[in-house]
């Protein structure tokens, strides 16, 4: 899918009157240092997550050999909560947590030769030590940001296998959520935002919202250039009822097909309803667990039995469901409990379920946790495929016994006829049935 988050700070960016290139490198398999090479930018903007810094630390390395008078900005959580591993440089700078106004303020600086190395917001490096700035104040006002530059996609078509139509894109309607699930890796602007304000508050930020007008206007520019299905990229998409009712009032207006992100506990009969008659195709609930003891310890704020009536409810209203689940969310989880966990996801006969094993990402309080525990093998983070491997470790439950679950829980839940059968119904062509294969033998198996 589109990163709006990159592609909203290049819209802003490109507002003031900078221009303004896209490239994705990974996405479209070019050269990295013959891309380097080759351009003519002043600044480079690399939005790094921590299962993206490889790549990220290969294009800094690049561009500081290959470009010796350009600047390189890390925007995202990557760098936010890890700025020493990025900073190697003078030339490198983080604009951490939330990035837009800090962007600007830097370019504008830097273009008119004045101090910028006290600005709000930014990390670097300042004779040889790490200069952390003081944090920039969020965003309240979400509508004031342009809509995400698209056009810099060229063309780059995106598809989402949950809904059946195209052209395809993203969108995205608040920041942050307020629940305490202690695992949790929200979107990576959400993530950013978060590990900032709570390095100098010591709590989640608050919640910003963009308003309905906002979001219709953007929906009416969507529809006029031709897309017909959106993902809603919210860590959070339902909220309360007025609110649901005005967007899918404004999602109603152009047929669209779209599917969320939300809470079961966000699920009322109301909200169930309007969902099934605006288009909404899937709602994405994170429910990680059955087990009432172990939703507890990991803060989730939800029980079995408000999982299960969301789940109703969206099926009563023809809403497909998508189950998230994560193993090994707690020290609770055991073999038993695992078992317990694929019966009941099987039994519940949803529209698709997605079996994660969890992990201890720096900044969670689940990242603190696996450490003083020693639950982490090889006793540090390293970006892990969630949906194959484990770099977490029970003393009763170890991240090989993990492991063997998840492809068992894989390979009985797809394979079962029912979801086999389901599936095959819904294939438009043989190539949606090869790309399905693909990515079930890559869940399966890997490359």
């Amino acid at each position: 899918m589109p990163n709006l988050y990159e592609l909203t700070v290049a819209a802003l960016v490109e507002s003031k009157g900078y221009a303004v290139d896209y490239v994705d490198l990974t996405a479209t398999g070019g050269d990295l240092r013959e891309f380097v090479g080759s351009s003519d930018a002043d600044v480079f903007m690399i939005w790094t997550v921590n299962l993206s810094r490889a790549a990220d630390f290969a294009a800094r390395d690049a561009i500081l050999e290959l470009r010796p008078d350009a600047k390189v900005v890390f925007l995202g959580p990557g760098a936010t909560f890890f700025p020493n591993l990025y900073l190697t440089d003078e030339r490198v700078v983080i604009a951490r947590g939330e990035p837009e106004m800090t962007v600007v303020e830097l370019l504008d600086s830097w273009n008119a030769g004045g101090d910028w190395r006290g600005l709000d917001g930014l990390i670097l490096l300042s004779d040889g030590k790490m200069q952390r700035n003081r944090a920039r104040k969020l965003m309240t006002d979400l509508d004031a940001l342009p809509f995400a530059a698209r056009h810099l996609l060229k063309g780059r078509e995106f598809h989402n296998p949950k809904l059946k139509k195209g052209p395809y894109t993203t969108m995205l309607t608040s920041r942050n959520c307020p629940f305490h699930c202690i695992y949790c890796v929200p979107s990576s602007l959400t993530f950013a935002r978060e590990l900032d304000f709570r390095a100098d508050n010591g709590r989640k930020p608050p919640i910003s919202f963009r308003s309905p007008e906002s979001i219709e206007r953007e929906l009416d520019q969507l529809a006029a250039e031709g897309y017909r299905a959106i993902g809603f990229v919210d860590d959070n998409f339902i909220w309360n009822e007025e609110r649901t009712a005005a967007l899918c009032k404004a999602l109603r207006k152009h047929g669209f097909v779209w599917g969320c992100q939300a809470r079961a506990d966000a699920i009322t009969e109301p909200i169930a309803k309007m969902l099934g008659e605006s288009g909404c195709t899937y709602v994405d609930l994170g429910v990680e667990s059955f087990n009432d003891e172990i939703l507890k310890f990991i803060h989730k704020g939800v029980d079995s039995k408000r999982i299960f009536e969301a789940i109703a409810l969206l099926k009563k209203y023809n809403v497909p469901v998508k189950l998230n689940i994560l193993i090994g969310t707690s020290p609770l989880e055991t073999k038993e409990t695992l078992r317990e966990t694929l019966h009941t996801a099987q039994s519940l006969k949803v529209d698709q379920v997605m079996f994660n094993i969890v992990s201890p990402f720096p900044g969670t309080e689940f990242y603190a946790m696996a450490k003083e525990n020693g639950w982490i093998r090889g006793g540090e983070y390293e970006p892990t495929n969630v949906q194959r491997e484990s770099i977490l470790s029970y003393p009763h439950l170890t991240a090989e016994e993990m492991e063997k679950a998840l492809f068992d829980f894989n390979l009985r839940y797809f394979l079962s006829p029912r979801i086999v059968w389901k599936h095959m119904r819904r294939f438009r062509s043989f190539g949606e049935f090869v790309a399905a294969f693909k990515a079930l033998r890559e869940k399966l198996f890997g490359r």
